[in-house]
């Protein structure tokens, strides 16, 4: 695999390499978005960072379609330990023997923590298959003085959903259970993950919980992944998380679950920012590819 190396001024005298991945979990219902978001990757990110798509075994062979030199197609079962498996009597989650049956947007956020055990590169991108870039994403802007840009909007999590996450978060590490009304927000698209942080998140809900990681995760009914590495970097590796805050966003979305018609998805695209690098459709619109990727491919570039 290839790394994409950068030089980072961290102070006058120490320059820090680091290497980045961009990392898509999918699934069959979504191959056509998925394969926008590989060609917009191809367009407008260096060749040489490496794309992962991890989908389960069973959608292998479709998504192969989409291998290139710079993008590798790994399956879920290869990254879950061996007592998580899929049956085909569980259509929305899978058999686990440690614990309750997990959903499949939960075991989602399993393998988007497990994968750092499997990949080299220092800095993960998560990009979900219904983003596309739209313009060209130097990853070098993630890096600032040295530390890596973290996603984080100030008290914006008021919705009772939300705050939940925030509450489960706090469990699994050990923190206060009392959650401020308006907690800060962390999800979002293109958000990025240091891999050594992982790693310590990892051994600090092992240790809170007594148990390994997976384990742990599997056993919540209620989890955000982003909001519980925002809060481990916000609240337990403060200063020595190696982020920096970032609220500004990048991409033009569209969160709703209706559908649009095609003078509002006209219209949609008319009103993207300048400063914005891509475009989030929502999955659950039931917009289908074919209705908007000539409008995404047509968004001029500086």
């Amino acid at each position: 695999m290839q790394e994409l190396k950068l030089g980072v001024r961290q102070n006058s005298t120490t320059t820090s390499k680091l290497s980045f991945a961009i990392v898509t979990p999918s699934y069959a219902p979504d191959y056509e978005r998925c394969q926008l978001l590989s060609w917009s990757i191809s367009q407008f990110v260096s060749p040489t960072v490496t794309h992962y798509i991890v989908v389960d075994r069973r959608d292998l062979q479709l998504f192969n379609q989409l291998k290139k030199p710079n993008t590798e197609i790994i399956t879920v079962e290869s990254l879950i330990p061996w007592w998580i498996q899929r049956v085909p009597f569980l259509k929305n989650g899978w058999l686990s023997l440690k614990t309750p049956p997990i959903r499949n947007w939960l075991l989602q956020q399993i393998v988007k923590n497990a994968i750092v055990e499997h990949v080299p590169q220092d800095i993960l991108v998560f990009a979900d298959s219904d983003t596309a870039l739209i313009r060209p994403l130097n990853l070098n802007n993630f890096i600032r003085d040295g530390e890596v840009r973290l996603f984080r909007e100030p008290g914006v999590d008021t919705d009772e959903v939300f705050l939940r996450w925030h509450r489960t978060s706090h469990k699994l590490l050990g923190l206060p259970a009392k959650v401020n009304s308006s907690a800060p927000g962390f999800i979002g698209n293109f958000i990025t993950w240091k891999r050594d942080n992982v790693l310590k998140l990892h051994q600090h809900l092992e240790e809170i919980s007594g148990r390994s990681w997976v384990e742990t995760l599997a056993s919540c009914w209620h989890l955000s992944e982003y909001i519980l590495y925002g809060e481990f970097v916000e609240k337990v590796l403060k200063k020595e998380s190696g982020h920096y805050f970032d609220a500004e966003k990048m991409c033009h979305e569209y969160w709703n679950p209706q559908l649009m018609t095609q003078q509002e998805l006209q219209k949609f695209f008319t009103k993207i920012n300048p400063q914005y690098k891509a475009v989030m459709i929502s999955a659950k619109a039931g917009i289908s590819v074919g209705q908007y990727e000539n409008l995404l491919k047509s968004v001029p570039v500086p």
